[in-house]
């Protein structure tokens, strides 16, 4: 491997990014198994860590466009999940649309983001040092 460049997590950060997926299962497993409190409970803590997690490594911009796209997918996710719990994931919004349909604009959010760094982003900036 000549002149190749590692980029090193260090601990604290990985123990945090450990925790993080801890706490995600623990929020989806609730959903799963409809524990209502635990599983909105999990939401600030899961919520939380990614963002911190995508403001320690905002000094690339492919993790921090990774990561903001996880925050997004947290929120999409934890927002379906209350709507679900609810019971008003299923009351119509609009036209063919519900109330779980407004999950999609974060998806989308993070979807649009990634496609911003892989198609216009990445290309553009072939030389900059990036994890990606």
């Amino acid at each position: 491997m000549k002149n190749e460049q590692s980029y090193n997590i260090p601990l604290k950060y990985r123990k945090m990014e450990n925790l993080h997926i801890v706490f995600w299962l623990f929020k989806d497993l609730s959903w799963c198994l409809i524990w209502k409190p635990l599983g909105i409970a999990m939401i600030l803590p899961t919520l939380f860590i990614s963002i911190v997690i995508a403001w320690q490594n905002r000094g690339f911009v492919s993790e921090l466009c990774h990561n903001l796209a996880i925050i997004f997918w947290i929120t999409a996710n934890s927002y379906w999940m209350i709507s679900d719990f609810f019971s008003f994931d299923r009351h119509v919004l609009f036209g063919i649309f519900t109330y779980k349909h407004l999950a999609l604009i974060p998806f989308i959010l993070g979807i649009l983001l990634l496609a911003f760094y892989y198609i216009i982003w990445k290309p553009r900036y072939k030389d900059e040092l990036e994890t990606m």
